[in-house]
């Protein structure tokens, strides 16, 4: 054309014009994964030990463990109690004895008499 040799690429000027929407996108990101990641680790912790207290208007339970530690817990809607043959039990028919407490971030699955 003429003698005049055009580039094939397209010249891009303002390359970084807003380095802080890119930022901003990576950090949101980051943000998503990291709580997705928390919210469903799955590690359930098993404590051993007294059950010394139960408040059911604060949905909490403290147990004390062998190594004179206490742990406070909170118990949900969908917490099972068992007493030591299996059965089914109130949470109140648990306080004072040895329980074993499988909970996840707090939050207890199920207490059982032993």
């Amino acid at each position: 054309m003429n003698g005049i040799d055009l580039p094939l690429t397209p010249i891009v000027t303002n390359q970084n014009k807003d380095p802080m929407k890119k930022f901003l996108a990576l950090v949101a990101a980051l943000a998503v994964s990291a709580s997705a990641a928390y919210a469903g680790c799955g590690k359930k912790v098993t404590d051993a030990g007294n059950l010394s207290d139960y408040d059911a208007d604060t949905k909490a339970i403290v147990v004390k463990l062998a190594d004179g530690k206490k742990a406070k817990l909170e118990v949900t809607p969908t917490t099972e109690y068992k007493g030591a043959d299996g059965k089914a039990v109130k949470a109140e028919d648990l306080v004072g004895k040895d329980v074993k407490v499988v909970s996840e971030h707090k939050k207890v699955d199920s207490i059982t008499a032993s």
